[in-house]
């Protein structure tokens, strides 16, 4: 196998872990959850990042200390990143890689800041709370590098975000939330072709195991707080991109796009899912359904309809029909 495709492979599994890593994150928070920052997540799995930071902003007014409001925005941004940066490929829509762009220290600012506020207050004294935030926002950075392709930084990242997470578990062994971000590690790291094994030998990443991943991952979205939203949906992906268990994916992903009607990103996984298992009618519903959907981002709402258009077009011409 050629070098770069070996180093795409495994950035889009490290960049996979990555994105775990930080979707439990807002996890952490579940336990003691200010109302500003329910109500801003209730707004970002709808599908508007953007009101969901003015909620969140709130919480860094009223809480300049504590680590929760910045993550959550910077949670918000990666969002508008992601949806930005989605491709169809392979007769699916994921975001695999993409340059750096402006916006990025924006995110990265937000992410250092949570990660110096957890780790001060580790230094007056440990909680898995704590260890959680810091963990989880190493995590963040990880991500963002990932998807830039900036393999041995967000190799750094991420191996720091594990020790903090797996020390958070170790001090509560109740708080199923740090399963997600663990359990896709270890599903990850265990899923490695022999060659990417050296490679991440060599970039001093720990080893997993995919059965223990599993279990971990499944205890994340029926035990955890508000992991169980960002579960399915990195569950489902991780079913569809690297099990090809379609069925099962479906099964999984089903009950976001019911539970956040308004979410495109949900719904063109679903139409995904259902191209996958060849019921056409049923992908062409909803790969439509996410081309409607009003999306107050305007970079984002291109980047939805192109990705409709592109699905459709997969389908065959008969459902190549113009999107409004």
């Amino acid at each position: 196998m050629p070098g770069s495709i070996l180093s795409r492979r495994f950035a889009a599994r490290l960049l996979a872990f990555c994105f775990f890593l930080c979707a439990a994150a807002v996890a952490s928070a579940g336990r003691d959850l200010p109302p500003e920052a329910a109500a801003g997540l209730e707004k970002l799995y709808a599908g508007d990042p953007g009101a969901a930071i003015e909620y969140f902003r709130m919480i860094q007014q009223a809480q300049p200390d504590h680590p929760l409001g910045f993550f959550l925005e910077a949670e918000a941004l990666w969002w508008k990143i992601y949806c930005s940066s989605l491709e169809f490929r392979f007769g699916m829509t994921d975001a695999w890689r993409r340059p750096k762009r402006p916006e990025d220290q924006r995110y990265f600012d937000l992410a250092q800041k949570a990660v110096t506020l957890a780790e001060t207050q580790l230094r007056q004294g440990e909680s898995a709370e704590m260890h959680y935030y810091a963990g989880l926002a190493d995590g963040m950075f990880a991500r963002l590098y990932a998807l830039r392709v900036e393999n041995r930084a967000a190799a750094r990242y991420g191996v720091r975000a594990r020790e903090h997470l797996l020390r958070a578990r170790a001090l509560d062994p109740d708080f199923a939330d740090p399963d997600l971000g663990l359990g896709l590690y270890n599903y990850y790291v265990d899923t490695l072709s022999a060659v990417a094994r050296i490679l991440r030998f060599f970039m001093g990443i720990p080893g997993g195991s995919k059965k223990e991943g599993l279990k971990q991952l499944e205890r994340a979205m029926t035990q955890g707080t508000l992991s169980r939203v960002e579960a399915r949906f990195y569950l489902a992906k991780n079913l569809r991109n690297y099990d090809q268990d379609y069925e099962r994916a479906l099964t999984v992903v089903a009950p976001l796009t019911e539970q956040h009607p308004a979410n495109p990103v949900f719904a063109l996984l679903r139409g995904d899912l259902y191209a996958k298992l060849g019921r056409k009618e049923q992908a062409a519903e909803w790969f439509r359904k996410a081309a409607a959907l009003p999306v107050r981002d305007a970079e984002c709402q291109r980047r939805i309809q192109e990705l409709a258009r592109a699905a459709l077009a997969a389908l065959g011409p008969e459902f190549s029909t113009p999107i409004p």
